[in-house]
């Protein structure tokens, strides 16, 4: 009797089309939801397994042993461990980090036998004895191309654009050639040279090149794992190597083969190994994202290298994509930071901030006209305490807090003029070549 009402009832509300419509339009619905939801969590795969595996770990870490013997803890900790991490991340990635290969036509010599040279060089000691000892001469019989150098560099779009380090392609008469993971080799064009950091962006012909995504720099800690990929010696390809994060915010003195310096601030430490040939290769943390591109290496070291945080970088690979050259925002000062030395030194009031003064010789004016400091009213011997509500304390570095703004973005600054403080607000411009 059960059954037949079964029955009845679906085929009274299956016959209906008014109630055939809604049921097969919300199982329509359905199946489109879901299959939105599954696209997204599969695009979204890799940052969802890696927030669970690290939640695993630390949990496993955190949790209670008691109830499991040491084997057993062991086993569940090395199924995310920090190798599964980095393995993957370098898969990922190595794809998009290229070797530069620098060329030059250098001069081709030759030895010859002078037409002049003695048959005898010993004379009359040993007549009759002919000698004929070969006295060789050099001379250049045209000329030859040489590798003289190299570095690294990684994507940072589809369409061939390549970030490395300034002083890896700022040689004139150089020809640059990029080789890419898959071996393939191609003529490099240099883009752009930044004027303010080690930076320069340089292209390839060709399109749906693999690249990296760009990471937050300000939030590395002390401690964290970072990647290191690049063209070690110049001569051993996409090598990889591993280490921490050993300091951040160092300023350092760089310096060359030819003799030429530059300081560099706001630099991150680390001992993952960094050696010649590094130079413009990403320094990447355990997700694959870029944190920031090796410059440097402390000479008589052992595993102290240095990186510039990618947050410094990225408005030059901005500006170049948009402009096709680097466009740095500047405020038109010169200035001395200020510490307690400076302090007592100068008979300051306060131990923080920049001290807007004139630089080495008369002509470096501490305020460059018509810039946009001088437009708002800033002049010699005022003194920067604030910038958007940033102290500068020596910890954050003023050159650096400009560097992150876009041209023609208005700051607030707050300044101590003839011992008074005062809020003055300044409009960026384009730095000048």
């Amino acid at each position: 009797m059960m059954e037949n009402k079964i029955i009845k009832f679906f085929k009274k509300n299956f016959s209906d089309k008014n109630f055939l419509i809604p049921f097969f339009s919300g199982i329509i619905v359905l199946v489109l939801i879901m299959g939105i939801g599954f696209g997204i969590a599969w695009h979204f795969r890799a940052s969802i397994f890696s927030s669970f595996a690290k939640e695993y770990v630390r949990g496993m870490q955190n949790g209670n042993t008691d109830d499991a013997g040491e084997g057993s803890i062991l086993e569940k900790q090395t199924i995310f461990s920090q190798e599964h991490f980095v393995v993957d991340a370098v898969k990922k990635t190595n794809p998009a980090v290229v070797s530069i290969i620098l060329s030059k036509e250098v001069p081709k010599y030759e030895a010859y036998l002078s037409p002049t040279q003695p048959q005898n060089p010993f004379g009359d000691m040993f007549p009759g004895f002919n000698f004929n000892i070969p006295q060789y001469q050099y001379r250049q019989n045209g000329t030859e191309k040489k590798e003289i150098g190299g570095g690294s560099g990684f994507f940072v779009s589809g369409d061939g654009l390549i970030v490395t380090n300034k002083h890896v392609v700022d040689q004139k008469d150089v020809e640059y050639t990029v080789f890419t993971n898959d071996g393939k080799k191609h003529t490099a064009k240099v883009v752009a040279l930044d004027p303010v950091l080690d930076i320069a962006l340089i292209r390839i012909d060709g399109s749906g090149y693999p690249y990296l995504s760009l990471g937050n720099s300000d939030a590395l800690e002390v401690g964290q794992s970072v990647i290191a990929i690049g063209n070690a010696l110049a001569e051993f390809r996409n090598t990889v190597s591993v280490g921490v994060v050993s300091g951040l915010a160092r300023s350092i003195t760089a310096g060359d083969n030819q003799g030429s310096t530059e300081t560099l601030d706001q630099v991150i430490q680390t001992d993952a190994a960094i050696n010649p040939g590094n130079s413009g290769g990403p320094l990447l943390d355990l997700s694959g994202k870029v944190v920031g591109v090796n410059v440097a290496i402390a000479q008589g070291s052992q595993n102290i290298g240095f990186a510039l945080p990618v947050n410094s970088v990225k408005g030059a690979i901005e500006s170049v994509k948009l402009t096709g050259k680097i466009i740095r925002p500047y405020l038109g000062v010169r200035y001395l930071q200020i510490n307690s030395e400076v302090k007592d030194k100068n008979n300051l009031t306060v131990d923080y901030g920049v001290l807007i003064k004139q630089g080495a010789t008369a002509s470096d004016l501490a305020v460059i006209p018509g810039s946009p400091a001088d437009k708002a009213g800033l002049v010699e011997n005022d003194i920067i305490l604030k910038v958007d509500g940033v102290k500068l304390d020596g910890k954050t570095s003023f050159a650096s807090i400009i560097r992150q703004k876009k041209v023609g973005q208005v700051i607030t600054l707050k300044i101590l003029h003839r011992g008074e403080e005062k809020t003055v607000t300044a409009t960026l411009e384009a730095a000048k070549d």
